[in-house]
């Protein structure tokens, strides 16, 4: 190839080199360039990892077949080590005779004469181009030496703006994965949605195996959120083995804790407490409970802002994953930071709908007492006046009292119903109150419709937590049968205190019991062995004739 061919050859090198702006297509680009420009039979290009031996090789001139049966690529051995070590241009006629060469793995094509350049990026070596097997059966010369140096120059600039390129994309999607989360609160998600997109969106992104979501819960972490789909897409089956082994490990491991807090010796809770992403070797370090390999490099990000640290986003690797790179660290860290504020806003407005719920129900308890129990109870007073006029017929008179009395039981009612609006919209209520109003309200799913309930004396005050807890699983029972087995159209509680006892009856206008005994009654074997460990008893008897069943549940108040 005369001078003014090599330099043309050059020339189009260098504008192909510098073509795209692809990591991964720029540097099989500048291999296949240099490949070409020396008439070599096979080329690549070492990158080099944080470690410095060869994190990435790009190969050109070996088909797929080939290299799968060559199995693992090189990692930096004989040779190709040497010129990692001392990153200045190697030429030799023969592999084989230099003192360093530790052969070929079987499969794998000869290769005699050889020509080694490193790339430098901003005056740091990137890697190595590995050029073997020239064509015409000759050594590289030193003008070969001369062009591949020349190419590798060019070649830096075009991996340096590749690399600009995709810092700015990393960037983008991370962005818009802080986007989608804002989004998704925007857009009504509950609290798992947006946790399980925070955990999906960053496992995407970073190809980690597994990644979970752990947030503060009194002084430890409680893991809400495990995100381990795998990428059938990425890798061979042994990677996805690998992956998948992995995965099942977490979750095995998570699931084994204690409500899913994470142990106290974890490093996860060193990020919570310092709020400084950590990367660690291991990811046993972080799931401490696996005494086995199986786990790669974990990269830990506190979700935090400025006068609050929420919780932990864990990223895991599989065995064999090399590095975490610090720019994946610095965006990764980022997104923490934004979604931890996108996590706050979140629980800002849920709080703000709770309030204005409320607001809603405070006011409906104000008129219902202010305005619709004084109208009926004036109503009721007008009523009962009637029957003390001496010309009133006694039939009307009967009939009269009879409306006084159920408006008596529609106030007892909007009085409960004014109780249950005072209690909390979600989460435990302690009152006895309460959770039988909860009980009941739960019931009604079952039921098909609301149950009446009642109450006749202190029953807050004078139950105590044993005792509360019994008739709460009692009750539960009793709407339970009453829903599988009475076929009613109402049923109604009542809890009372009557003396030293509290009475639970819980009645039904249903087909009644059976005559024999059958049925039902093997429904409240454990309602009767709840009052009898207290010191009580429990009574199941037909109402009437034409059907119905009352369930009367009689303990001691202590």
């Amino acid at each position: 190839m005369g001078q003014h061919d090599r330099e043309q050859g050059l020339f189009t090198a260098v504008v192909s080199v510098a073509a795209g702006l692809e990591l991964g297509s720029t540097l099989r680009r500048i291999v296949q360039a240099a490949v070409d420009l020396v008439d070599a039979s096979y080329g690549a290009l070492g990158v080099l990892g944080p470690d410095g031996r060869i994190g990435d090789f790009v190969h050109v001139g070996i088909d797929s077949v080939t290299a799968q049966e060559i199995g693992e690529l090189p990692s930096g051995r004989g040779i190709l080590g040497l010129l990692i070590d001392h990153p200045v241009p190697i030429r030799l006629e023969s592999l084989d005779a230099h003192a360093t060469s530790v052969g070929f793995p079987a499969g794998h094509p000869p290769m005699t004469s050889f020509l080694g350049v490193p790339v430098r990026v901003r005056g740091e070596v990137f890697g190595n181009l590995y050029l073997t097997e020239k064509r015409s059966g000759r050594a590289f010369t030193a003008e070969d030496e001369r062009t591949v140096m020349a190419l590798a120059a060019a070649a830096a600039v075009a991996i340096e703006n590749a690399r600009l390129y995709e810092r700015t994309r990393t960037r983008e999607k991370w962005q818009q994965a802080v986007a989608d989360v804002a989004n998704s609160v925007l857009g009504g998600s509950d609290a798992d949605e947006v946790l399980a997109l925070i955990a999906n969106r960053a496992r995407g992104l970073t190809s980690a195996d597994v990644v979970f979501v752990a947030l503060k819960e009194d002084a430890g972490l409680a893991v809400e959120i495990v995100d381990a789909r795998t990428d059938p897409e990425r890798g061979g089956p042994r990677e996805a083995d690998d992956r998948a082994a992995t995965a099942q490990a977490v979750l095995d491991c998570v699931s084994s804790w204690p409500n899913q807090r994470i142990p106290a010796g974890s490093v996860a809770h060193d990020v919570l407490h310092s709020r400084e992403s950590l990367i660690v070797e291991k990811g046993e370090e972080v799931i401490s409970c696996l005494d086995h390999g199986g786990l790669g490099p974990a990269l830990i990000v506190p979700l935090s802002t400025a006068e609050r640290a929420l919780g932990v986003l864990v990223l895991i690797w599989a065995d064999g994953h090399d590095f975490i790179p610090t720019e994946m660290v610095d965006v990764a860290g980022s997104f923490g930071s934004q979604a931890a504020v996108t996590l706050v806003l979140a629980e800002a407005r849920r709080e703000h709908e709770r309030l204005a719920v409320y607001e809603d129900r405070d006011r409906i308890a104000r008129d219902l007492h202010d305005l619709v129990i004084q109208r009926l109870f004036a109503t009721g007073m007008m009523l009962q006046g009637t029957t003390r006029i001496d010309d009133v017929p006694e039939a009307a008179a009967t009939r009269v009292s009879r409306a006084v009395d159920e408006l008596d039981e529609t106030i007892k009612e909007i009085r409960q119903t004014i109780f249950a609006l005072h209690e909390p919209v979600d989460g435990p209520t302690s009152s006895a109150r309460g959770r039988v109003l909860r009980e009941t309200a739960q019931a009604a799913a079952l039921l098909g419709f609301d149950p009446a309930v009642r109450f006749t004396g202190p029953v807050d005050s004078m139950l105590a937590p044993e005792v509360t807890e019994h008739l709460i699983a009692a009750l539960r029972e009793a709407l339970t049968n009453a829903a599988r087995h009475a076929d009613s159209r109402r049923v109604e509680v009542i809890v009372q205190i009557q003396g030293g006892d509290v009475v639970l009856a819980v009645t039904d206008d249903g087909i009644g019991i059976a005559t024999d005994g059958a049925g039902r009654r093997s429904g409240v074997a454990n309602i009767e062995s709840r009052a009898q460990e207290l010191g009580g008893s429990c009574l199941l008897q037909r109402v009437s004739e034409a059907g119905g069943t009352r369930l009367t549940w009689r303990v001691p108040l202590a």
